[in-house]
């Protein structure tokens, strides 16, 4: 459920080469420090509850759905205690990344920083590395343009794969809930088929360029998405076999795919400092912070831990997949696959907003419309061809969790802080504890890359196979 908020550049800022300081006159810092908590909310911001419903959403979608998988991958012991741990990191780094962004903003005089503006201006307070402080900001747009187009790729695989297995099973469908099992199951197309029936349909969405317009299906979606997720908790709830019989940790070979996984649903790094400078009050925002991560963090171990509890080694890359054949929870499906197709909308406009206003500036006014439109579908293509060249979901998750969001969310705001402040009393235990953090994000970014291509290769091989001994 993601947010329908510009993450890259924040509130009413819809170019990245507009500065708010254009705007508005440039402050004192001592008349800055004393508003720094008034930089955009004011009376039309966001209240703490609109705000700390947006945090939820900007966290809670796939991911939390592959986060069964990710136990069974650690361990049912292992699971738990490590999602525990990487929320408290996760929302660590969150809280870094905004009082980077705050001390950088009161120093420069500026109201507002996105992501890539407080690692541009950290960077520049370190002169070997001043020079090169443009490609700061590049990076962080690289991975944001990684992670966001990411998510779409698992969107795609997403829809797909539950939509084929509604299909599939739809002349079996009954209405007894108490049996996983259908008597008719009628093979359908290859789950590619279906992602290229979903492109012209997703193409179509993206066209919309407003956000405000898709507020109400946006609505709808989210709606959908929480009754689902009520149900999906219901059935784990009701249906834990006893005994239990589930290893307490995983093997180490498939913890990196775990850290992928895991480091994927945390994926809300990017709506902080937007959401905290829409505050009517944004002194509340750590509030807001922990208590909406620690709903989120509750939210991942509980469904993590009771979902790979109730279909053991059987568990999918999604639970979604797991659940009975009967009308009910085929119906969550379909409203789950609703919210995820809305939702690739908003995903989408993160990177939509990084890559395009560049390439419409380099056109006439004439052909700006055209450039707009074409590079959107270009881009739904790409993310649709990714997907068909990896149609695994489990595996997709892992690998875009591992590559970018290990990067934005563990890796960069433990850097951030040491450049913001080295010169200003860092203490040598806190240099000490965030290049453990960010070591500790290079070796999941690392190890998860590596294992997660590893799998996908062997599975491809492995489909390969079956297919050429299915034609001999």
């Amino acid at each position: 459920m993601a947010s329908e908020i510009n993450y890259q550049d924040g509130p009413d800022l819809s170019r990245r080469d507009v500065s708010p300081a254009d705007d508005e006159p440039v402050r004192s810092p001592s008349s800055q420090r004393q508003s720094e908590y008034e930089r955009f909310g004011g009376r039309t911001g966001s209240s703490f509850s609109q705000t700390l419903i947006h945090l939820l959403k900007g966290n809670i979608g796939t991911g939390l759905l592959g986060l069964p998988l990710a136990v069974k991958n650690a361990g049912l012991l292992v699971g738990p205690l490590s999602l525990l741990a990487m929320g408290i990191v996760a929302v660590h780094c969150m809280n870094l990344l905004v009082k980077c962004a705050h001390h950088l903003s009161a120093k420069l005089g500026k109201p507002f920083l996105s992501y890539g503006d407080a690692v541009e201006y950290g960077m520049e307070n370190v002169p070997w590395l001043s020079r090169h402080s443009l490609w700061g900001r590049r990076v962080v747009n690289m991975f944001l343009n990684i992670t966001q187009l990411g998510f779409c790729c698992v969107y795609f695989v997403f829809l797909s794969d539950n939509v084929k297995q509604v299909v599939e099973t739809a002349n079996g469908t009954t209405g007894n809930c108490h049996n996983n099992q259908t008597s008719v199951i009628v093979p359908s197309y290859n789950s590619r088929l279906y992602m290229l029936f979903f492109l012209p349909f997703i193409i179509v969405l993206v066209f919309i360029r407003n956000l405000k317009y898709l507020a109400p299906l946006s609505f709808v979606a989210n709606i959908s998405m929480c009754v689902s997720l009520v149900l999906i908790y219901y059935y784990c709830l009701t249906n834990i076999p006893y005994p239990i019989n589930l290893p307490l940790a995983g093997r180490g070979i498939d913890y990196p795919l775990f850290f992928g996984t895991a480091i994927f649903a945390f994926e809300g790094i990017g709506v902080v400092l937007p959401l905290e400078n829409k505050m009517q009050n944004p002194r509340n925002f750590t509030t807001v912070l922990y208590l909406g991560m620690g709903i989120v963090t509750t939210l991942y171990i509980t469904l993590g831990t009771i979902g790979y509890i109730g279909f053991g080694e059987h568990i999918q890359g999604s639970i979604t997949l797991n659940l009975p054949l009967c009308w009910l929870y085929q119906s969550v499906k379909l409203l789950y696959s609703f919210g995820i197709y809305i939702t690739y909308a908003l995903q989408f406009y993160v990177s939509a907003e990084i890559l395009i206003p560049p390439a419409v500036a380099r056109c006439g006014p004439r052909w700006a419309l055209m450039v707009d439109l074409g590079i959107r579908a270009a881009l739904v293509g790409l993310t649709c061809a990714l997907a068909i060249l990896i149609p695994e979901l489990d595996l997709v998750i892992s690998l875009v969790g591992s590559v970018s969001s290990s990067a934005l969310a563990l890796i960069f705001p433990p850097l951030l802080q040491i450049i913001t402040f080295h010169n200003e009393g860092l203490k040598p235990w806190e240099i000490a504890k965030d290049i453990g953090i960010s070591l500790i994000g290079f070796v999941g970014f690392v190890a998860g890359t590596y294992i997660s291509i590893q799998e996908i290769v062997a599975r491809n091989s492995i489909r390969h196979n079956s297919t050429n001994l299915y034609v001999g």
